[in-house]
């Protein structure tokens, strides 16, 4: 079961992806963003730099963008005939791109120098966005994504997705992309394209060349630096890149979010309108989805999974490193080969999760819990391939070495999420920090499922700073503490101690000795 949430709050619009009730994707877009990846820029070389065989080209941004050689294309000379036209022509983006014969290609060896000057003007595309002190990155490659096929100007090349696998589909594809390529424009079919006919890949191909044509009479009257032609908002270009595999739901509470995903439904696929809801109630629409609670249970340092086991996920300037760690509650399996084939198996998905959730790019360390048994790696590893086959970044992971680590990497085009999960304690007055309190509760609940079932323990007391402890005893009957009597047919007796700290939380037994989880 997927589902779509867009969210407004202050900053602009949260969008949240999730599988089977369970956060996957969380994107940010906000109000003041202006270099989103796939915008279009009107750009201007600032200076050649001929020891990194690159331009630096001002787009507008506090920092100048990076364009190397290789991220020209091969038809780069081409585009900036076709932009000399245009400027001419002041406009008729369509028919000056049928007029221009085609340049030779430029020598995939050869230097900056011989291609672009200082204060030129060129038409750029950008395919990573401002990271930390860096400027956007840019290519002259531009390519045009609609929902079924992707045109490339003055590319020569017509490719099917690589994730269609039927070999008579690919031909079928192939064939009908020649037939509908437009003049002086290259087409990648997308994966979403599988089994759709002709008249679907034509109107897609319409809608980009209209695009196209508005962003050259754009450009036409522009000057540089300008943004000419804007990617589609973050949930529209979700929506475009997603739409084949379905979303059950979609939620919003923003009415110009929801206008312009009707208005993207309506053209492309109007069966989708049904699972569209404008969310009118009091209560913030992530608050009530339950997304805020998972959004804080996934952002921390340590990530819990099931059973007590967790992850351990550090951040440093050159790399992700995340461990893997089996819990106390885990060591009552068998062997300890199953226990951490287990753990590891559920680690994996957790981390499939974890990657797309905060956007986590470059290169990725994990420290599995060490097997010893070939066959297990070779599981592990071809589970871990599986779970992150529905990542849409690219990405490579290796084999686990014998050190046992994986190494994974990971595009990176925007910078990566980051969420504060820990609140000022109000024991302290902000001199330290805290679990975010939202969670403490299911902590605790899981801590006495634990104690009661695993351990069996005839009696449990429970000390509790008094604010956390009235939570438990409040409203008689109907209190977490009588559910849990009816549940475990044992008596938990909760105490409050004024010296506790808010989060801190002591268990213990029969005998008055301290259960250490």
């Amino acid at each position: 079961m997927n589902e779509l949430v867009v969210n407004k709050n202050d900053d602009g619009l949260r969008i949240g992806i999730l599988h089977d009730k369970l956060i996957v994707e969380l994107h940010n877009e906000k109000l003041t963003e202006e270099f989103s990846v796939g915008d279009l820029f009107l750009g201007r070389v600032k200076k050649i730099v001929p020891g990194l065989n690159a331009a630096f080209v001002d787009v507008g941004h506090p920092r100048d963008a990076f364009l190397h050689y290789f991220d020209l294309g091969p038809q780069i000379k081409s585009m900036l005939k076709y932009m000399r036209l245009v400027k001419t022509a002041k406009g008729a983006g369509k028919k000056q791109l049928n007029n221009v014969k085609p340049v030779p290609d430029i020598n995939k060896h050869g230097k900056m120098a011989e291609v672009l000057q200082p204060s030129q003007e060129i038409l750029v595309q950008v395919v990573k966005e401002p990271i930390s002190t860096k400027g956007p990155r840019l290519s002259s490659e531009i390519s045009i994504p609609g929902q079924y096929v992707v045109l490339v100007p003055f590319s020569r090349v017509t490719s099917v997705s690589k994730k269609i696998r039927s070999s008579e589909e690919r031909r079928r594809l192939k064939v009908l992309a020649e037939s509908l390529k437009p003049p002086n424009f290259g087409m990648i079919i997308r994966t979403a394209a599988e089994g759709k006919d002709a008249a679907s890949l034509s109107n897609d191909i319409t809608g980009i060349l209209d695009r196209w044509e508005a962003m050259s009479e754009t450009m036409a009257k522009g000057r540089a630096p300008s943004k000419v032609l804007s990617e589609h908002n973050r949930a529209t270009s979700i929506l475009r890149d997603m739409l084949s595999q379905g979303f059950d739901t979609i939620y919003t509470d923003d009415q110009q979010a929801f206008q312009d995903i009707k208005n993207y439904l309506s053209v492309n696929q109007p069966e989708q309108l049904k699972t569209l809801k404008y969310y009118k109630g009091k209560i913030p629409l992530f608050q009530h989805l339950g997304l805020e609670r998972q959004i804080k249970a996934s952002f921390g340092k340590i990530v819990s999974m099931a059973n007590g086991a967790y992850l351990v996920i550090e951040h440093t300037e050159a790399m992700h490193v995340i461990d893997v760690n089996s819990g106390s509650k885990n060591l009552t399996n068998s062997t300890l080969e199953d226990t951490a084939l287990k753990v590891n198996m559920a680690a994996a998905e957790e981390i499939a999760r974890q990657l797309r959730l905060r956007d986590m790019g470059g290169i990725i360390v994990i420290d599995f819990i060490d097997m010893k048994k070939s066959e297990n790696r070779r599981k592990l590893n071809d589970h871990l391939r599986k779970v992150m086959k529905d990542d849409r970044a690219r990405h490579s992971i290796l084999p686990i070495s014998r050190f046992g680590l994986v190494q994974i990497t990971r595009q990176r085009v925007r910078p990566q999420i980051k969420i504060s999960t820990a609140e000022t304690c109000p024991s302290c007055n902000g001199s330290g920090k805290i679990q975010a309190s939202i969670l403490i509760a299911d902590e605790i609940q899981n801590n006495v499922d634990f104690i009661m079932k695993m351990n069996k323990e005839k009696k449990l007391k429970i000390v509790l700073n008094p604010f956390v402890a009235a939570y438990f005893t409040k409203g008689g009957f109907k209190s977490i503490q009588w559910r849990w009597y009816f549940k475990y047919r044992k008596w938990i007796k909760v105490s409050s101690d004024t010296s506790m700290p808010f989060a801190k939380v002591k268990y213990y037994n029969t005998d008055g000795g301290e259960i250490k989880l």
